[in-house]
């Protein structure tokens, strides 16, 4: 046997009713602070994943040639450099 009551039917679509605004404001409020975070982001000037190690990449090749015109630079200095004879003490007695 199965009563109606009137009261609970309208307690029962008057939760489903706020469940299903609540539901709507949270959409709306996920939206809104992704649109606030995304202009914040575009605000800071970062730049893509992919620009930053291109340059990294660019950074570590100009490193490595560095180093390497260094010991060029370094070994052609050594080679040019004549042996300097070597002058005997003098005594001051």
């Amino acid at each position: 046997m199965q009563t109606e009551n009137r009261f609970l039917d309208d307690l029962a679509k008057m939760m489903l009713n706020a469940a299903g605004a609540a539901q709507g404001m949270k959409g709306e409020i996920d939206v809104l602070l992704r649109q606030r975070l995304e202009r914040w982001l575009e605000s800071m000037n970062l730049v893509p994943r992919e620009e930053f190690d291109a340059v990294r990449a660019m950074a570590a090749e100009a490193r490595a040639e560095n180093l390497r015109l260094e010991a060029r630079i370094a070994a052609l200095e050594a080679a040019q450099k004549p042996a300097k004879p070597r002058k005997p003490a003098q005594d001051s007695a």
